[in-house]
C-alpha cells in the first residue's frame, strides 16, 4: 500500500492498494514480488477499510494496482466497498484477461491501462503467448467504455527500438487514444536480472516531438 500519492491518478491525492498476483513475467518488472498468487506481506481487507476510514477527509481517491489487479475475483465488489466510503476509483491495469478486464472497467473511474507493445511484439516483454492479443483487446473494450484514461508505455531500449516505439504510438493515435505516457524503464530492480542495467535514454528530442504530435496529451517520465 501507498498511503499518499498524487501520482497515480490524475488531479488527485490518492492511496493505492497493490493486489498480488500476475499471470504475465514482464522482463523489466520492478515489483516481482507481486507476480507470485501469493505474497509475504498481505494485508487483510479489514485493516485496508479501516485505514480508509479514516482518511476519508484526507484522500480523493483509491486506486487498485498489481500485481494485475483484474485477477482478483472480488476487485468489483471491493471497488464498489471503497466507493461506498466516498472515493474515486482508479485502475491500473494490462488487461491480461479482457473479460474480466471489461467487468472491472465497469467499476472504475479512471484508468491507468498498460501498452506493453504493438500487439505483435508484446510476448518479447511478457514471455507469455498470447499477449498481445489479451492486451490490445482490453485496449479496444477501454476506448469504446467512456471511461477516463491515460495509455502508458513502459520503455527499455533493449526490448523496443525508436521505430518501433514510434509505430507503436502512430497505432495508438489510429485506435483513437488521446493521452499516452512513455516511461523510461526504472533498471535498479527489474524480474529478468540479464536484462542490461543501462541508463534510460531520453536523449531523443525528435522523437518525442514527432509522439507529442499524434496526441492532445502526451508526457515522458522518467
Amino acid at each position: 500500500m501507498v498511503p499518499l500519492t498524487t501520482l497515480d491518478y490524475p488531479g488527485m491525492l490518492a492511496c493505492v492498494l497493490f493486489c498480488q498476483g500476475c499471470a504475465w513475467r514482464c522482463r523489466y518488472c520492478h515489483n516481482p514480488d507481486l507476480i507470485p498468487p501469493r505474497g509475504s506481506d498481505e494485508v487483510d481487507w479489514r485493516r485496508v477499510l479501516l485505514f480508509l476510514q479514516r482518511r476519508q477527509d484526507l484522500l480523493d481517491a483509491v486506486v487498485f494496482s498489481g500485481g494485475e489487479p483484474t485477477l482478483q475475483e472480488g476487485l468489483p465488489a471491493a471497488m464498489d466497498e471503497v466507493r461506498e466510503m466516498g472515493f474515486r476509483i482508479g485502475l491500473h491495469s494490462a488487461g491480461i484477461k479482457p473479460s474480466a478486464f471489461g467487468h472491472a472497467l465497469a467499476h472504475a473511474d479512471w484508468v491507468g491501462f498498460d501498452v506493453k507493445a504493438l500487439a505483435e511484439d508484446c510476448q518479447l516483454i511478457t514471455q507469455v503467448k498470447g499477449s498481445g492479443a489479451a492486451n490490445w483487446r482490453s485496449l479496444d473494450l477501454l476506448l469504446h467504455s467512456g471511461v477516463d484514461y491515460e495509455c502508458r508505455t513502459t520503455v527499455h531500449w533493449h526490448l523496443i527500438d525508436p521505430q518501433r516505439l514510434l509505430q507503436l504510438a502512430q497505432r495508438l493515435q489510429e485506435r483513437g487514444v488521446k493521452r499516452f505516457a512513455v516511461q523510461l524503464v526504472r533498471t535498479a530492480r527489474m524480474l529478468d536480472e540479464q536484462l542490461p542495467s543501462v541508463s534510460a535514454q531520453a536523449l531523443l528530442p525528435e522523437l518525442w516531438e514527432k509522439m507529442r504530435a499524434l496526441f492532445p496529451a502526451f508526457v515522458l517520465r522518467g
